[in-house]
């Protein structure tokens, strides 16, 4: 039987998984650990550096390193690592590649099939972008999935035997999912989804990192916004201080010698931020989660009451405000059955086991809709002039997939012999406020009064969330199709294999190295924020383990990097 292994491409950590013996199982990455991290650096000699020794690197080599570029997926964008520029697609291929070799060491064979899980509101364009990074990866897609679904096909896995209607809330470091779904003998039936796909747990880290800056500008009159390296670490800096609130009723953001002054003086940082006043800086925030709740609630046609269990997915639903939210909403307290961090790769291991024929899973099945509206421009006519730019929807959000849906539209002039078709996603009645997925024109329509010829466009959603439109002309029956794959940021495959070549070309620390390229990173990183005494100790303990590994004799390598990360962990556990 082929393998096929679940991949979580998250924005902060990603993770591989597959089903045993009817469990999902994360599988370690070369350190052991089960989550990776979704970074990437490179260093003064060109070395790509991909995973926990990259995000080691992005406080002390901010501008060499890049993350949460999961965000940018299906744009044009690119970020750059010191001198080299990378797409999105680039960047994730990395990581995608990474998991893939992860597998393969831990399984024992080759794994060049996966199924990836994408946030239910990303849209055409970045499902296909997602696609493309798992090509250059040398991975091909068996299936794209909604991350909440993922979430829900792993609950649904020990819940099957169960009638029950449930939500899963998804808040992840990036991007942020609602799925209504419902479980009956085996059947998981998605309702309705809803999300943002730019709201995570980062954006609740550069909020307390704002409110920190802000009280040091007003204290000092300096901004720590305006250096790259003193913002990278006050964001790291609060992240901590985000987890620690958690559980704590206040935290201390403290930096040493974080940025000189006009008046050339090192500047160190120390402020203690209550759980009150981190949740007043996040209001914002916590009101862009209502929204979609909302809106996947009612797309479901249910009451808030009637939603039997909530179920919360993502590191940073650990929040308490999060889950307070939550049960204001639900008028009951959400559940923590699965991991929050694992859950949805679980879900994916499960749906790579359905693709795979597993029979632990041959009586499980699930259903999905699509998150978003998907239409055409249209013009309506209005007193004695036309309205341009209408939007007019043929696939509602909430339509479950696979779905084929089609419409007939007429001419607007006198002879006109072309339309343009502009393909749209999204809520608005004005295509302007919606996004543009493409566009194609439908030439020799027969010349006749306006109104006469007719053309019907048909709009054909898979169950990867990819979308093809065909139009054809009424009265000849001429055909015209177009697959969405050339927005913004979407690689063609001459594009792609070129991305291949290159990225096999880039130099990369052999595997065994790994674990010494994270340590001295992650050493790196806290010699940075340490003084006196620690910093001192610290120092010591760096410059032993490198000189350990000119020797090149693996068992003193080995006892100097653990006694390099004995000591870094009994440092962060003093602070």
């Amino acid at each position: 039987m082929k393998t096929i292994v679940g991949i979580d491409l998250g924005t902060t950590y990603s993770l591989v998984a597959i089903l045993q013996d009817g469990v999902p199982v994360i599988l370690p990455n070369a350190l052991g650990e089960l989550l990776t991290p979704s970074a990437v650096s490179a260093s003064d000699d060109g070395t790509i550096l991909v995973g926990a020794p990259a995000r080691a690197r992005a406080t002390t080599h901010p501008t060499a390193t890049a993350m949460a570029f999961k965000r940018d997926m299906g744009t044009d964008r690119k970020l750059h690592l010191g001198s080299r520029a990378m797409t999105p697609q680039e960047l994730s291929s990395l990581v995608l590649g990474a998991l893939k070799r992860d597998a393969e060491a831990t399984l024992g064979r080759a794994v060049d099939e996966a199924v990836i899980t994408v946030p239910a509101y990303f849209g055409d364009a970045q499902r296909q972008a997602t696609r493309d990074a798992a090509a250059i990866a040398g991975l091909h897609v068996e299936r794209i999935i909604n991350e909440p679904t993922a979430a829900a096909l792993a609950y649904g896995l020990h819940q099957r035997h169960r009638e029950l209607r449930a939500v899963v809330l998804d808040l992840g470091g990036g991007t942020f999912d609602v799925t209504v779904l419902e479980i009956i003998e085996g059947v998981i039936e998605i309702q309705a989804s809803a999300g943002d796909a730019r709201l995570g747990g980062d954006d609740f880290d550069e909020a307390l990192a704002n409110l920190v800056a802000d009280r040091v500008k007003a204290a000092h009159q300096v901004d720590l916004r305006g250096d790259p390296h003193a913002w990278a670490r006050l964001r790291a800096a609060a992240e901590t201080a985000k987890k620690r609130l958690s559980s704590d009723a206040c935290a201390t953001v403290a930096l040493v010698d974080v940025l000189r002054t006009q008046e050339k003086r090192l500047l160190s940082v120390e402020e203690t931020i209550t759980r009150t006043e981190a949740e007043e800086a996040w209001a914002p925030l916590l009101a862009r989660l209502a929204g979609p709740i909302r809106r996947a609630i009612r797309d479901a046609k249910v009451a808030p009451q009637a939603i039997e269990e909530i179920l919360l997915v993502g590191g940073s639903t650990r929040m308490p405000c999060v889950a307070r939210l939550t049960a204001q909403t639900f008028g009951k307290l959400p559940l923590r059955k699965l991991p929050p961090d694992e859950a949805v790769a679980m879900g994916a291991a499960v749906q790579a086991a359905l693709k795979g024929g597993d029979a632990a899973v041959e009586d499980l099945v699930v259903t999905d809709v699509a998150p978003f509206s998907l239409g055409i421009e249209t013009s309506v006519p209005f007193a004695q002039q036309r309205a341009e730019g209408i939007f007019s929807p043929i696939l509602e959000r909430g339509t479950v997939i696979p779905a084929s849906r089609v419409q007939r539209y007429s001419t607007v002039a006198e002879g006109q012999r072309m339309i343009h078709v502009k393909v749209y996603q999204g809520e608005h009645s004005l295509c302007a406020d919606n996004q543009l997925l493409g566009d194609y024109k439908v030439t020799g329509i027969p010349s006749a009064p306006a109104g006469q010829e007719s053309i019907d466009v048909r709009f054909t959603y898979d169950i990867n969330g990819i979308l093809e439109v065909e139009t054809t002309v009424v009265s000849t029956g001429k055909k015209a199709a177009l697959v969405v794959e050339r927005t913004p940021g979407r690689m063609s495959k001459e594009e792609v294999e070129v991305a291949r070549r290159i990225m096999a070309r880039l130099k990369f620390h052999p595997r065994e190295a790994l674990p010494n390229v994270t340590a001295l990173a992650r050493a790196d990183a806290l010699f940075v924020e340490l003084s006196g005494s620690d910093r001192t100790l610290l120092a010591g303990a760096i410059g032993t383990f490198r000189a350990t590994l000119e020797g090149q004799r693996e068992p003193e390598i080995t006892a100097a990097r653990e006694k390099l990360l004995s000591l870094v962990l009994s440092v962060r556990r003093s602070e």
